[in-house]
């Protein structure tokens, strides 16, 4: 139903009636037993909706295209130089060198800056989807849209937006960082998640996706632990950084640990987030040590208003 809304109205051409008076008129003459008139009913509405679906389906462009503006230099699309505005449809590629820059139209919901030495690509531009792929380079997003209709994919993961402004640069291997300056992004790889809300960062890291989330103004000793700790579940001397200098704010950082360390170190982290604020009810330490994901998402949930 989401889908057919954004699909534009448009009328069955003329032929369509007569072939269907046509096979009417047929069947009437036919000796054949006479057949309920709600299956008539619902035989004709069978071959409109297919009639209309095809028509609209033909009658479309080929493909939507994005608008871009050159901001700087002389950035390319499809391997053309933009010069003023150009259009960028699905499957092409824009590129800007060291000195250029661009701004990507997102469809409706949206836009995106694309900073120099970047090689970003369209790779879906529909209604329901709006999805890139940035090879390398960084993008400024800003969307303005119910979540989960805009995606950038890394060698990495996957950008999911949740209503958001977020920078995000890459390398072509996959090491990176998001940044989030409004809203909420989740980045997703091979079911690893991390949350990341405004005013947070999150590295990327081939092979393993998502780094833990923190806070930019978190303490210095908590980013480098966590860059001690690093993709591994491993580091307990890094770990212990983390458990001791962190704030209350930064149970964001606590929380996404608990699923990523070795279960012998669950307890730790589950016992210092309760001693920085009160556990709700229905978080049982017992499930949370299980990872159970409804306990887990209605602490999340509660843990988000420090955040």
């Amino acid at each position: 139903m989401q889908f057919v809304e954004h699909l534009t109205p448009v009328e069955a051409p003329d032929a369509i009636w007569s072939s269907i008076e046509a096979a009417l008129q047929e069947n009437r003459s036919s000796p054949t037993p006479a057949v309920p008139r709600w299956r008539w009913a619902f035989a004709v509405t069978v071959m409109l909706a297919l009639a209309g679906a095809a028509y609209w389906r033909f009658a479309q462009p080929p493909g939507t295209r994005w608008e871009v503006v050159r901001l700087d230099g002389a950035p390319s699309v499809a391997g053309k130089p933009v010069r003023g505005t150009g259009r960028i449809a699905a499957g092409e590629w824009i590129e800007t060198d060291a000195s250029s820059r661009a701004r990507v139209k997102v469809g409706e919901i949206g836009s995106v800056e694309v900073a120099p030495s970047t090689r970003l690509r369209v790779v879906t531009a529909r209604p329901g989807e709006h999805r890139l792929a940035l090879a390398r380079g960084e993008i400024r997003a800003e969307i303005s849209a119910p979540p989960k209709l805009f995606f950038v994919d890394t060698a990495s993961g996957t950008a999911v937006d949740l209503g958001c402004e977020y920078a995000l640069s890459t390398d072509e291997e996959g090491f990176g960082l998001l940044r989030v300056t409004k809203g909420w992004v989740s980045f997703q790889w091979k079911g690893i998640e991390s949350l990341v809300p405004a005013g947070a960062s999150c590295r990327t890291h081939p092979q393993a996706g998502p780094g833990i989330p923190y806070f930019d103004d978190a303490p210095e000793s908590v980013k480098q632990a966590l860059e001690s700790f690093g993709f591994e579940k491993t580091g307990n001397d890094a770990l212990s950084v983390i458990l001791a200098e962190s704030r209350v704010r930064d149970t964001l950082t606590l929380w996404h640990l608990l699923s990523r360390v070795e279960e012998g170190d669950r307890g730790r982290i589950f016992d210092r987030i309760a001693a920085l604020t009160p556990v709700p009810a229905g978080v049982s330490r017992e499930q949370a040590l299980k990872l159970d994901p409804q306990t887990l998402n209605r602490w999340r949930e509660e843990l988000a208003w420090t955040w």
